[in-house]
């Protein structure tokens, strides 16, 4: 690659769409990306219409999603932030015309049919999908960072599943997990993870001054969970819960060990893990992360504390959903796809 990257986006003018453009606005090492609209899509002819705080000389126009305009402007990486089965249909079409693309809906993520069953996707070429269901890269650079440089199709993990992962991670490659006690996440996050449309559920009177959970045993994120982590399905307890504030997830999980562990040997397992990984902060016990503290910021914080038996622990994970949950994983996934400093563009 010569010169500054060429990218595009379609999706931009939802929540974690206009995220990415923000931070690809001020990347150093991207051109001024492409703003696509989907065929049909009623939205602002610009960008900078929606949201005026990026707005500039001329703003961002929306183009037309051209297949033939993407390759003459010789597109290298199309940030795909659009539905899970939008994002299905089109990566083919992408990967075949010789762009790269990271993908920020789940219709990537799993490789296990079952799991990938609650999309309900239907393939118009089952092989070709199934292709690249195995060719694509579970864009957690934190587990995955190696093979992202190859990568020609980088599935951006769920908001929800990243504060899990990041958490379970290092104590089950150190193998102390008691897995056949069980884990239990109690997530949380505000209200932008459910995305920009407007629902029941999601009104501003359904939402504030309250606290609900939803999708017990049926969230689209367990899969990712469960395959990413090696877990069986009976090994974990998933349940979100939809908090009333814009943004942010909060994890509290539940673990036993299979012996008694000292603070400290945990606290080793965490910073040995993630040795060298600058967008995960663990916290000394028994201070504890919250949601405020990663807002804004493409961190993921990590703390626990252990029970004086020394065999029962809490961890708790906090990620700003739209940034390490979404858009800055997308741009942090970029850096390493091109060589890139990770912190590139990031904060």
């Amino acid at each position: 690659m010569t010169g500054r990257l060429k990218t595009a986006i379609l999706g931009a003018t939802g929540y974690s769409g206009f995220e990415l453009a923000r931070i690809l606005l001020r990347h150093q090492q991207v051109e001024t990306p492409m703003m696509l609209q989907r065929s049909g899509e009623a939205t602002a002819a610009n960008l900078a219409d929606m949201y005026p705080s990026i707005s500039g000389n001329g703003g961002y126009p929306m183009q037309p999603l051209s297949w033939t305009e993407l390759q003459r402007q010789k597109i290298e990486l199309l940030f795909l932030a659009t539905p899970h089965e939008v994002s299905r249909a089109l990566v083919p079409e992408a990967i075949a015309r010789g762009m790269r693309v990271v993908d920020l809906s789940g219709a990537w993520r799993l490789r296990q049919a079952q799991h990938r069953a609650v999309y309900g996707f239907q393939d118009t070429n089952a092989v070709t999908a199934a292709e690249l269901t195995e060719k694509a890269v579970y864009g957690l650079p934190e587990l995955n960072g190696d093979r992202l440089p190859g990568a020609a199709l980088v599935a951006n993990p769920g908001c929800y599943a990243t504060s899990v992962i990041l958490a379970l991670a290092p104590l089950l490659a150190a193998d102390i997990v008691d897995r056949k006690k069980g884990i239990i996440s109690d997530s949380k996050s505000g209200v932008s993870g459910a995305g920009k449309e407007a629902t029941a559920r999601t009104h501003f009177v359904s939402v504030a001054d309250n606290l609900s959970a939803y999708s017990v045993f049926a969230h689209r994120h367990v899969g990712e969970i469960l395959e990413q982590l090696k877990l069986d399905d009976g090994e974990l307890i998933f349940t979100p819960h939809l908090l009333p504030i814009p943004r942010g997830i909060l994890s509290t999980i539940y673990v036993h060990l299979k012996r008694e562990t000292k603070s400290s040997e945990v606290e080793s397992c965490f910073h040995d893990f993630y040795s060298g990984k600058p967008w995960v902060r663990v916290f000394a016990t028994p201070k504890l992360p919250q949601i405020q503290f990663s807002l804004h910021t493409n961190y993921c914080d990590l703390g626990f504390c252990l029970a004086e038996d020394g065999r029962r622990l809490v961890l708790v994970s906090c990620v700003d959903n739209l940034l390490k949950g979404a858009a800055g994983q997308a741009v942090q996934n970029m850096n390493l796809m091109y060589g890139f400093k990770e912190q590139e563009g990031l904060q």
